[in-house]
């Protein structure tokens, strides 16, 4: 790909207009456009562009954002016939700080993103938006969102509860559970448990517990009302509304989060792959391993998908002394998910001590009998996942447990 026979186009992509700054391959400026982000305003970007076009010049558009607000505008040009390459935002910044004065503004951010497209052209990748995996990161947005908002509001009911029910922690194992919420909601306060017996509130722990809670439950409620003394205060009937308020809210995200969890787990199927087939891979999992990954095609192997992920070290070195060191760079979400992933592959049954992933647990052991740190031997799990996982993903196999070697009789 000739330098010469194009000129740049970088975009400093916003909600409402993009700036564009169109660069020749001397990377003088030739031309500068401010636009609406709409779809009907997007074939005057090619009419101003088309005034720099001379014999045998083609345009090469730049974006920093191709999921986002860039979406659009990416998918537009694509279908044109036009070169569209993903600019990483980390290049244009580091693009804007290598000057003495560093500056920042549309204009100037464009430039310096058509900068980066002279310069790494043939190292930049092809701007490809899909759309199964673009609607996947949606979904699970909406999720960590509506999870996030759900603890916050758990948080909330602890704290409302406490003032009415000191030992409200000895009640139900999950303070949001099913029957815990029907319960808080029925009886926000003690004075509502007044004059209620132990067959009373045995029914009602009948009812919404689906006949697992009885009147030990009853009674043992009932004792640690007795023992907290009384709490009644002023304004009680608005205290009262705000536990009640809190727990509606937490049902309604609960029921939520079940929607949400179909929809992905409808939408990931689409995809053909297999990935909830390994232990410790649920829908949630599954659908945020694709929804960090993207096409997994991006990656030509896994030590590039590692590398991405922010697993695999990086080499260090001066004065011809060179060592690798863990790395902080790289998809941070993605490497969270492994590392959850990896710990999963570990773990045990705390009754008949199976671990989970025999093989994985196998090689954990053997890692720190090598020498290594729980988290060094960790991080090579996770290492072992990405080239297992990238496998999965780009073949749409299912995971198959591999045998345990039959250890010998002493």
């Amino acid at each position: 790909m000739k330098r010469d026979k194009h000129i740049y186009v970088g975009l400093d992509l916003h909600k409402f207009q993009h700036t564009a700054v169109i660069l020749d391959c001397w990377f003088e400026k030739l031309g500068e456009m401010t636009f609406q982000n709409k779809p009907s305003i997007f074939p005057s970007l090619l009419e101003f562009v088309s005034r720099f076009l001379t014999k045998g010049l083609t345009p090469v558009f730049g974006l920093e954002d191709v999921g986002g607000y860039g979406r659009d505008l990416a998918l537009y040009l694509i279908e044109q016939g036009y070169i569209v390459k993903f600019v990483n935002s980390s290049l244009s910044n580091a693009e804007r700080n290598s000057y003495a004065m560093t500056q920042k503004n549309d204009s100037w951010d464009a430039q310096c993103v058509a900068r980066v497209l002279i310069r790494d052209l043939p190292y930049l990748p092809e701007a490809t938006p899909s759309d199964i995996h673009w609607i996947i990161a949606q979904l699970v947005g909406r999720r960590n969102a509506v999870v996030k908002t759900q603890t916050s509001l758990k948080n909330q009911l602890h704290m409302q509860l406490n003032y009415h029910y000191p030992s409200y922690k000895g009640f139900f194992s999950e303070v949001d559970g099913k029957t815990a919420l029907a319960f808080w909601e029925s009886y926000p306060s003690p004075s509502h448990l007044e004059g209620e017996t132990v067959e009373d509130l045995r029914k009602f722990l009948l009812e919404v517990s689906n006949n697992a809670c009885s009147t030990r439950k009853a009674e043992q409620i009932l004792t640690f009302v007795q023992a907290d003394g009384e709490v009644k205060r002023e304004y009680q009937t608005s205290r009262d509304f705000i536990i009640q308020s809190i727990v509606r809210d937490i049902s309604f995200k609960k029921r939520e989060i079940k929607k949400v969890d179909i929809e992905l787990k409808v939408t990931i199927q689409k995809l053909g792959m297999q990935l909830e087939t390994m232990p410790g891979i649920d829908t949630v999992t599954s659908s945020a391993l694709i929804a960090e990954i993207g096409d997994i095609h991006r990656f030509t192997n896994s030590d590039k998908l590692a590398r991405y992920s922010g697993i695999a070290p990086i080499k260090m070195g001066s004065g011809g002394k060179e060592t690798m060191k863990k790395t902080k760079q790289g998809n941070r979400k993605l490497y969270d998910v492994f590392y959850n992933l990896a710990v999963q592959q570990v773990q045990v049954s705390k009754g008949s001590k199976i671990p989970r992933n025999p093989v994985f647990y196998a090689y954990y052991n053997q890692k720190q009998s090598e020498g290594k740190s729980k988290s060094q031997a960790l991080l090579c799990i996770m290492r072992r996942l990405v080239r297992i996982v990238y496998g999965m993903m780009k073949n749409k196999t299912a995971y198959i447990l591999p045998r345990m070697p039959e250890t010998k009789a002493s």
